[in-house]
């Protein structure tokens, strides 16, 4: 990780292929602990829920069993230890609309949470979380690692450790 004046600064990471993209899920997955949030944004068909399938399946969930919650606007699966919680704003139009879904109530707190399209309601995304910014980049996507808080620098440096830089 860079650091200036004792902040984190962001990194980024190609992802050559789907593949790439499902490693990188799978080796978030490992880290994660319970009341960890993940913010995921980026254009359609980028990663999201390709990244959050292959963390969900490392955590115990059947991959048949991930889809995106466009919408339904939310998906719980069950891991073998932590629920995840699995949100698509896509087709929110209006903060009310997330007070309607109960959306303060279930993310964070108990479990993971993944939450597609943060960026259209940033002042409602828990304040500590780990974003991740997705982009087309040649036939793959970069994806920009941006911790919010202690817990997510610590959790960015060791998903760009060497073993997690396998994507």
């Amino acid at each position: 990780m860079n650091w200036q004046d004792g902040e984190c600064m962001a990194e980024t990471v190609y992802c050559a292929d789907t593949a790439a993209t499902e490693t990188l899920g799978r080796n978030l997955g490992a880290l994660c602990r319970e009341g960890d949030v993940f913010l995921l944004n980026g254009d359609l068909g980028t990663g999201k829920t390709c990244l959050v399938t292959a963390a969900s399946t490392a955590l115990g969930v059947d991959p048949q069993e991930v889809t995106s919650p466009t919408f339904s606007l939310m998906n719980v699966y069950h891991g073998k230890t932590l629920n995840i919680k699995h949100f698509d704003l896509y087709r929110i139009n209006w903060p009310e609309e997330l007070e309607d879904i109960g959306f303060s109530e279930y993310a964070g707190g108990d479990g993971v949470t993944f939450i597609e399209w943060a960026e259209l309601f940033p002042d409602y995304m828990p304040e500590e979380n780990l974003e991740l910014k997705f982009t087309r980049k040649g036939e793959g996507r970069e994806v920009e690692l941006l911790p919010h808080g202690r817990r997510y620098e610590e959790l960015a440096r060791a998903l760009l450790a060497p073993k997690g830089r396998e994507g």
